[in-house]
């Protein structure tokens, strides 16, 4: 058995880190079956429940595969990708407005203000105008704050894996502003593939802006990259970590397909991060963006879901062959972020607070999710429903085995005062087909709201 040296860095990290690079390096080969998580163990010194978070971990990213009382096995690769050529120079809602009468709103993703650190944030703010001065006034580079760009950087490097310069980050005013900038940088001749089913504002931002987009349809996987090429695609944007609104994690088989695609012309990936951070099993999915060696993944993330929704903060990190083309075309831009607000954000990122506040979050959600996921279990009509994706994200869908339609399903929950969106209503071709799956967005919904929802449903 291979020995590995498990020395660097923490020890759940650095134990599928190893074996992934095997994978990826060829040493374990497709359909080669690993040692057992008790005879590896005890090779290497370590707990059995060690090997076997790094073994739930890798199979969640899709390099392995537990076989039914066989064993594990690595999963089955495409082809290396090619040489890297030298170069040569909506959250869709269905309104946007809560009904009067709506009592429970499954539809939109609120955080509970409870949770927010309004103490912390507010000495955080003291110290900023205290010891921040003269550069609170002062004009801000166009790609952001020095300060909170040298933060996010190093939480990327920490808690997502990923290797990036401050340089490479841009700050914006919510992913939209980031959409526009990144239509400018990449060119609006361009084909942009979306997801579909996914976030129609997404979509809809292009049609405004007048660019040509393909919705391109997804399967257990994710973008399949043999739809690309007939549609023309030159710009995918997808959201591999946890796909909304279906909480698809694409495997590594298929990101590898879709960097290999990549790699076949003057193409780019925009890799949007949304909801990664709230993942309950496992450790976090490592992004596209540190798997790219051609340097055409364009990596997205929000602080609006990890702190508050009016935190409108963005940010993307850009490959360093478009770090030229966004100075010359986009250089002279205003950053549209307050200077207050971005240094406080930076202090809350390089303090630790913000990893802090992450573990509290995941916590918290977990039991809410939990406690959702209960109360639909023990309901009187939980033999009709099927609880699917609720592993990852702040919702998860729920399949009512019914013959209504998702029109009639709709009328019945909101003649309750039920706000509900189905799978279907997330379909950029427009088609809207019946799926009898309720897309159920959890963080803002209240348990007992909850319970005396599914009593009025219990009834119909």
């Amino acid at each position: 058995m291979r020995t590995y040296d498990l020395s660097g860095g923490k020890l759940c990290d650095a134990l599928p880190a190893a074996l992934r690079a095997d994978i990826l390096s060829g040493t374990l080969t497709p359909g080669e079956k690993l040692p057992s998580k008790r005879r590896f163990a005890e090779h290497h010194g370590i707990s059995v429940n060690t090997v076997q978070n790094a073994y739930e971990q890798l199979i969640a990213e899709g390099y392995i595969e537990a076989r039914e009382r066989s064993g594990y096995y690595v999963a089955d690769f495409p082809a290396e990708l090619p040489p890297v050529p030298t170069p040569a120079g909506q959250r869709h809602t269905n309104k946007e407005e809560k009904k009067a009468d709506v009592i429970l709103d499954l539809v939109t993703n609120t955080t509970d203000a409870s949770r927010f650190p309004f103490s912390l944030w507010a000495r955080l703010m003291r110290r900023v105008l205290t010891e921040e001065e003269s550069r609170l006034l002062a004009p801000l580079p166009a790609a952001g704050a020095p300060a909170l760009r040298e933060a996010i950087a190093a939480y990327l490097r920490e808690g997502r894996g990923i290797a990036a310069d401050s340089e490479q980050i841009v700050i914006g005013a919510g992913t939209e502003y980031l959409y526009q900038l990144l239509l400018h940088l990449l060119g609006r001749e361009r084909c942009f593939g979306v997801e579909n089913p996914g976030h129609t504002k997404i979509a809809r931002i292009y049609a405004l802006n007048g660019v040509r987009f393909c919705p391109v349809p997804l399967d257990e996987g994710g973008v399949d990259p043999a739809a690309l090429d007939p549609l023309g695609v030159e710009v995918l944007h997808i959201s591999p970590n946890h796909h909304f609104p279906t909480g698809t994690v694409m495997p590594a088989t298929r990101r590898r397909a879709l960097l290999h695609w990549m790699q076949g012309g003057d193409r780019y990936i925009i890799e949007d991060d949304y909801d990664s951070e709230f993942r309950f099993t496992g450790r976090p999915i490592p992004p596209l963006f540190g798997m790219d060696e051609a340097g055409r993944v364009i990596y997205m993330n929000t602080f609006s879901k990890t702190i508050a929704p009016s935190m409108r903060i963005s940010y993307m990190v850009l490959p360093k062959s478009l770090l030229p083309r966004y100075r010359d075309m986009l250089g002279f831009y205003a950053c549209p972020v307050p200077a207050f607000e971005q240094y406080t954000l930076a202090r809350f990122l390089r303090e630790g607070h913000f990893e802090r506040h992450l573990h509290r979050m995941r916590t918290f959600y977990r039991t809410r999710r939990d406690e959702v996921i209960s109360l639909l279990k023990n309901a009187p009509f939980a033999d009709r429903i099927d609880i699917r994706e609720a592993d990852a994200g702040l919702h998860f869908l729920v399949r009512i085995n019914t013959q209504r339609s998702d029109a009639e399903l709709r009328s019945v929950f909101e003649k309750n005062g039920i706000r509900v969106a189905f799978l279907g209503d997330y379909d950029i071709g427009g088609k809207r087909s019946d799926t009898h799956t309720v897309v159920l967005n959890y963080s803002g919904v209240e348990p007992r709201e909850l319970a005396a929802g599914i009593l009025c449903l219990a009834e119909k």
